[in-house]
């Protein structure tokens, strides 16, 4: 009599109930890819000058402050390019200082060059951005922005989202988007810079930029700039089109931020509220406090969307005010929580997949899983006789615990998944063969059938196992390099293979066993 073989039978018919529990019903509880469900595939490419732009003027406002402190307070810097800014207006008798405090800059000491600029009097230098420090800058914004793009459509609800670089050129990335139907609120979502700033108003609102500039000669002080935006008059009227004249660099940024979310404000309007992390609230905390009753800009992707007065001291908190429906709102704060996009992108390719093609390649994947299954069931039984029903056992058990581990982990079936499933069959088929032709060895040897299965799982144990772990580190480096399809594939591949070593050895000895113990010891036979 096998021992445990009650414990045995409870073990397979708990992980089958697991696994029907998982996946039924299918239609709930299995995630399709885009192949499959439909959806939209974009080639986007990110405007990495964008990113050393901004990298520039924040470094060139820095060093700005740093010649002040030191009292070069005559220094005027510009920006020339993405790449250079520009400082003038040095006295001779402050040069040596002005490159001493150059070479020692925590800002541009380390990542710009420094040359000097032929001039008359005053002494003029060009940083530039090294080669090094370029590169390495352009590769991280791709990056981040990657990065960013993930966490916008994880919130944005879609299911399995593929985001990873693209092409050779190093700043192109390649984007699907399973079942999403509204494709423009998705692009939007996806390419919004989401940029906040926080500035005090130096001047305006004024309805023209002219009018706002009257008073500065025409063109606003070097450190200063204009920004768009809009006027509130009274509550309940269409707010009118304003400028203001902001400082170039902001005191606080949606870098600071720590959470936004959808609110309705005072007025019963949609808005968006926002935290800041500790950093932004001491920084935001002493700006408000030292400019009480003047405006604060609030400032979204280079246009002011408020521009509240300063009544006192704000710690952390603050409220996006506009002419926002509710679901511009809830889409702004999903964008504001997922960080600000460190440059623009720009749209490549665009394709959409109909759900129609996704259920007829459903239907035909189904179709070519079940004729397999059938054939090999076929040739199973004709070739091992009953002991095929075995084979056709495990293979089931099998397919049932790849999606049982599909739906559990939320892995979407892509049309090569599909395929990953019929190579399942293959390798159940494979591993079932090696038990099979082993007992017939050990059978023609003279073993009794007891002793013949007990023999053979043994010694193709270590054989389906060295197999199916070299199959498993090819799958695993599929996923991890892999992009798309070819992860959808090695999916079904990895969950396959493991669940192959489980109903190959486990399953199919317990159904030989359970055979073999409802029939006398010596007498018992097996059709093989």
């Amino acid at each position: 009599m096998y021992k445990n073989l009650r414990w045995k039978l409870l073990a397979i018919a708990g992980v089958a109930a697991l696994a029907i529990f998982a996946v039924v019903p299918p239609s709930q509880k299995i995630k399709l890819g885009l192949d499959l469900k439909g959806g939209v595939q974009l080639i986007l490419r990110v405007n990495t000058d964008d990113a050393l732009k901004v990298e520039t003027e924040t470094t060139s406002e820095q060093f700005r402050q740093e010649l002040i402190d030191a009292g070069i307070t005559s220094a005027v810097t510009s920006v020339e390019s993405h790449l250079t800014f520009l400082v003038s207006g040095i006295p001779q008798e402050r040069d040596q200082e002005f490159r001493r405090l150059a070479d020692a800059s925590p800002s541009v000491a380390t990542q710009y060059d420094r040359e000097q600029v032929a001039g008359q009097g005053a002494q003029s230098y060009r940083f530039r951005l090294k080669p090094n420090i370029e590169r390495t800058l352009r590769e991280e914004s791709v990056t981040q922005a990657i990065q960013t793009i993930e966490r916008r459509t994880n919130e944005l609800g879609v299911a399995e989202p593929v985001v990873a670089p693209h092409g050779a050129e190093g700043n192109q990335i390649f984007v699907q988007l399973p079942g999403v139907s509204d494709i423009n609120r998705a692009k939007q979502v996806i390419s919004s810079a989401a940029f906040l700033e926080l500035k005090i108003v130096e001047g305006g609102p004024a309805p023209t930029e002219a009018e706002l500039l009257s008073s500065h000669g025409g063109k606003p002080p070097v450190d200063m700039e204009v920004v768009p935006g809009i006027m509130e008059g009274v509550p309940g009227e269409r707010p009118t089109q304003a400028f203001y004249l902001v400082r170039q660099v902001a005191a606080v940024t949606g870098r600071d931020l720590r959470t936004a979310r959808a609110q309705i404000d005072e007025n019963g309007a949609p808005a968006v509220g926002f935290s800041l992390n500790s950093e932004g609230a001491a920084k935001f905390s002493r700006v408000t406090g030292e400019n009480i009753n003047r405006q604060l800009a609030i400032i979204l992707d280079g246009r002011v969307e408020s521009a509240p007065r300063l009544e006192e001291r704000i710690s952390g908190e603050g409220q996006i005010h506009g002419s926002f429906t509710q679901q511009e709102a809830a889409d702004l704060a999903l964008v504001l929580r997922s960080g600000a996009l460190p440059a623009s992108l720009d749209y490549l390719q665009q394709s959409e997949v109909g759900p129609s093609l996704g259920e007829d390649s459903i239907r035909a994947g189904v179709t070519a899983s079940l004729a397999g299954l059938v054939f090999v069931t076929i040739f199973m039984l004709v070739y091992y006789k009953a002991a095929g029903f075995n084979a056709l056992i495990s293979i089931s058990l099998n397919l049932l615990i790849l999606m049982g581990f599909m739906a559990y982990l939320g892995a979407a079936m892509t049309l090569p998944g599909i395929a990953g499933f019929i190579l399942t069959i293959g390798m159940g088929v494979d591993s079932n063969v090696l038990i099979f032709e082993r007992i017939r060895e050990e059978l023609a040897a003279g073993k009794s059938a007891r002793q013949a299965v007990s023999s053979s799982f043994d010694r193709v144990f270590v054989t389906i196992l060295d197999t199916h772990i070299a199959s498993l580190i090819a799958a695993g480096f599929l996923f991890q390099f892999g992009t798309g399809p070819i992860r959808g594939f090695a999916t079904t591949l990895f969950f396959g293979l493991v669940a192959n070593v489980f109903t190959a050895v486990f399953v199919s000895r317990t159904v030989f066993e359970t055979i073999l113990s409802r029939k006398p010891a010596g007498a018992a036979k097996l059709s093989i």
